[in-house]
């Protein structure tokens, strides 16, 4: 066997909690497969998240790194001891309600300290020639923490963070002002990467200027070519079924495993969203090759759960991925962020081929607002998209963003009436507003009533002051009309959780507004929330109007389709079903809210 060639490199890639941890990193198996299909360089795909989860339990870890904040608040007294205060607050509020008892605060940070002091002696970093880190959602502090630890062991390992979380002016910021961070990659990481190791090696003389670093560095003004996906190798999961089944022998739960359609948003318009900042255009791989990726993944590693990291699915090539595995003879269970949509036939397909759950950006319930927001939908297309993925068996997830600045009395008033339209279907969640760095509002902040950028309270209790002073931070606050806002959106609140208690206390799987065809009349039974349920039946030329109107429809189609109702009488028997929140109406469109229901 030959020796392998002096300038080969050894790298570490870690991935730290709070990543979920029945997933493997996406950003560690694409990075991983492409260095070593592309140079000399042999990869190790760390994941401590694992052993974490290991540690304190799944079901404890799962309440951490869902809860967001908690997770890096244990982290902040290992690095800031003045914080601890602060932090266990932060803790204690992150997890009220959502785990009893609410673990020991001090006990737990103690136990991260020691279990990844055992995992640092176990893994032996210093054969390594590179050590990166991917820094996605709650992951900043644990990832600064261990970083630490390295550099305090060896403080010559050169260290690179890249993720999501280090992107745009963030990136620049965290070289700046971490001192153990060596290097930050801007963007997307394979070809930065690649560039970052062959100037390690001494292949190259020149840094790509998405490669931050901390002493000055020779760069180059040409930026990596971003990749064309469809020629991009599989990710590479082995190292995290390797460790799972290390750590798990009995294997208690069967991994989900990632997909990536696409980079970017072909929309990425949202004046609120800051979650495109690594992606300079939008790019998405080809269905057949999206197929044979996923029957890959599913044999290779035996699983049949899938989430999509996409901020939004290809549409045109999702519809024919779903088409083709609609025809395989597997039971396939996919997660996907998508826009709303309201063609029918899209979402029955999309079904038939095995999506299950979806995350569809509704984040409000008054057009106007969603104009502000820069959604490109109305409060009727969202509602249409929520009765649609009732009616095709696909669970929906969703939020309502709260406390929007420059939200008027006549948007609340808007949205506390058409919450009760949409009250038979499952409820959102309320998400309060935040300042994203680099998000359209950010950068327009006059035109949403904001004066001043300031940190955001959670940080406050997570950093020293020099820190929120001088650095980046991807959440922000700001001086405006928050309080305004936060007053404004109380009923809004209320009514959610009114909305969440009301499916809590359902007893029965069919829809809370579902009807029965008959042929030549309709019975719609109805769950108020208030006594028993109503029952409501439509005959003949009403049953017609009201199977019609199944989609988003206008009146002007309405009359067209049906020349014996008077456009008088329509309203007529519009008005009565909207009062009754059997029809939804907007503008000039209606939609008939109940699903059929056969079972």
């Amino acid at each position: 066997m030959n020796p392998e060639p002096a300038t080969a490199m050894h790298i570490a890639l870690i991935s730290m909690p709070w990543s979920i941890f029945n997933r493997p990193s996406i950003q560690l198996g694409a990075l991983k497969s492409f260095l070593e299909r592309e140079s000399d360089c042999r990869v190790d795909a760390l994941h401590p998240y694992l052993h974490t989860a290991k540690t304190i339990g799944t079901a404890t870890y799962s309440k951490l790194a869902l809860s967001g904040w908690a997770g890096e608040a244990l982290f902040s007294p290992l690095l800031f001891p003045e914080k601890r205060a602060d932090a266990r607050t932060l803790f204690q509020e992150s997890m009220a309600g959502k785990i009893n008892p609410v673990p020991d605060f001090d006990q737990l940070v103690v136990v991260m300290e020691q279990h990844l002091e055992q995992w640092l002696t176990a893994h032996d970093i210093e054969r390594y020639d590179l050590v990166g880190f991917t820094v996605c959602f709650n992951q900043l502090l644990p990832s600064m923490y261990l970083a630490q630890k390295i550099k305090d062991l060896l403080p010559r390992m050169p260290v690179v963070f890249g993720g999501s979380s280090c992107s745009g002016p963030l990136a620049k910021s965290l070289v700046d002002h971490v001192q153990d961070v060596d290097y930050v990659i801007d963007g997307e990481g394979e070809g930065s990467l690649l560039q970052l190791c062959r100037f390690l090696q001494g292949k190259v003389q020149t840094l790509p200027q998405t490669v931050h670093t901390k002493n000055p560095k020779p760069h180059t003004d040409i930026p990596p070519a971003p990749q064309r996906l469809d020629d991009l190798p599989y990710p590479d999961f082995s190292s995290y079924f390797k460790e799972m089944q290390q750590l798990f022998p009995s294997q208690p739960f069967i991994p989900v495993l990632p997909l990536e359609f696409s980079r970017g948003c072909w929309w990425n318009k949202c004046t609120f969203c800051n979650l495109n900042l690594q992606w300079h255009d939008y790019r998405y791989k080809n269905s057949n090759r999206m197929v044979e990726e996923t029957l890959h993944l599913a044999k290779n590693h035996e699983s049949l759960h899938f989430t999509f990291t996409d901020n939004a699915l290809p549409p045109r090539e999702a519809d024919r991925f779903f088409a083709t595995l609609a025809e395989c003879d597997m039971d396939f269970d996919f997660f996907a962020e998508i826009r709303a949509l309201t063609k029918p036939a899209q979402l029955e397909l999309y079904s038939r081929g095995g999506l299950r759950t979806v995350q569809v950006g509704i984040e409000a319930l008054s057009s106007s607002l969603l104009k502000k927001m820069d959604k490109g939908t109305t409060t009727i297309d969202n509602i249409a998209a929520m009765k649609l993925c009732c009616q095709y068996g696909i669970a929906l997830e969703g939020n309502l963003i709260t406390d929007f600045p420059t939200t008027t009395k006549a948007e609340i008033a808007e949205t506390l009436h058409h919450l009760d339209f949409v009250l038979p279907y499952p409820p959102l969640e309320s998400a309060t507003f935040f300042l994203g760095l680099g998000s359209p509002i950010y950068h327009r902040a006059k035109e949403f009533s904001i004066r001043t950028i300031l940190p955001h309270p959670k940080n406050k209790k997570l950093f020293p002051e020099p820190y929120l002073r001088e650095m980046d931070m991807l959440l922000n606050s700001y001086q405006g009309d928050s309080k305004q806002q936060h007053n404004l959106w109380a009923p809004v609140r209320q009514k959610v959780e009114e909305w969440q208690r009301f499916h809590d206390k359902r007893q029965q799987n069919r829809p809370p507004l579902n009807y029965r065809d008959g042929s030549t009349f309709l019975i719609i039974r109805q769950e108020t929330g208030t006594g028993k349920p109503l029952l409501h039946r439509l005959r003949g030329l009403s049953r017609k109007i009201y199977l019609f109107c199944a989609t988003p429809t206008t009146i002007e189609d309405i009359l067209a389709t049906f020349p014996n109702i008077t456009e008088l009488a329509l309203k007529k028997f519009i008005d009565d079903l909207c009062v009754k929140r059997l029809m939804f109406q907007e503008d000039d469109r209606v939609l008939s809210l109940a699903i059929r229901h056969t079972s």
